[in-house]
């Protein structure tokens, strides 16, 4: 029992986030819906080392992007240089925006899709409230 104490110290701690890779990642919005992954790793490597290029997909129809992506490079300096480059500018026939990517916890609640409940209301009878 003992042992297993000892081990809790700091193993199922999360791991602790890299402080150098804060601001890295950015977000990439108003992408032509041909856009690829490889395409924005091409074009936003101009502008440093990307770790990561990812558009994301719309899953109802696999070859289409769904207008957005990420970019992640190895540096907050390369990111910031790309965004003052890059963000309001053409790029594949599109005004693309560029800006740091947010958390999932500052970008709220996810938008759209089935909300569940249904309308209700309507005379239920009984007296008024």
């Amino acid at each position: 029992r003992g042992g297993s104490e000892a081990r809790r110290g700091g193993s199922g701690a999360p791991a602790a986030r890299n402080p150098e890779a804060e601001g890295c990642k950015l977000y990439i919005g108003n992408l032509a819906f041909q856009t690829q992954s490889e395409d924005i790793r091409e074009h936003f490597s101009q502008f440093g080392k990307v770790d990561e290029a990812m558009v994301i997909m719309d899953r109802d129809d696999p070859g289409r992007s769904r207008g957005f992506g990420f970019v992640t490079f190895s540096t907050k300096e390369e990111a910031d240089g790309a965004i003052g480059k890059t963000d309001n500018t053409e790029w594949m026939g599109r005004t693309i925006r560029v800006n740091p990517a947010r958390s999932k916890e500052e970008s709220g609640p996810p938008r759209g899709g089935y909300r569940g409940g249904g309308g209700g209301g309507g005379y239920r009878g009984g007296p008024p409230p």
